[in-house]
């Protein structure tokens, strides 16, 4: 963590501000969206357009090409540890558990699943959170 260049990481520029915004208004309209259709605004969510823009923000500052590879390769092996959370929620939901019980046992168990990939993964030489 003491790596981590804070001052340009919490500097923001005005090309900064169109990112935030432009990633607000597709979150916002597929909410819009949920009102009328969960199935689509649930499809338009699970394509992976925050990483998409995230690797076009990417390109866009002049990051290497071996930076936009990791960060997707790296997105790929933590999006896995989500994937239980979208059967659970539902499961825990239709079974009487609250809103906010559900979505912190979740959360809780979504941070357990990504240290069980980490730790299994480094047994097969691939280290998402280097020491």
């Amino acid at each position: 963590m003491s790596n981590i260049p804070w001052s340009k990481i919490l500097a923001v520029t005005p090309f900064d501000i169109v990112k935030v915004l432009l990633t607000a208004v597709i979150i916002l309209f597929v909410t819009k969206i949920q009102v009328f259709s969960d199935k689509l605004s649930a499809l338009l969510i699970a394509l992976p357009l925050t990483s998409i823009l995230a690797m076009i923000w990417m390109w866009q500052a002049g990051q290497p090409s071996e930076k936009i590879a990791g960060h997707a390769e790296g997105t790929f092996w933590f999006v896995l540890p989500t994937l239980p959370m979208f059967l659970i929620i539902p499961w825990m939901m239709r079974n009487g558990w609250s809103f906010w019980a559900t979505l912190t046992a979740n959360c809780l168990l979504t941070a357990g699943f990504f240290w069980i990939m980490v730790f299994s993964l480094r047994k097969f030489g691939i280290d998402l959170m280097p020491k």
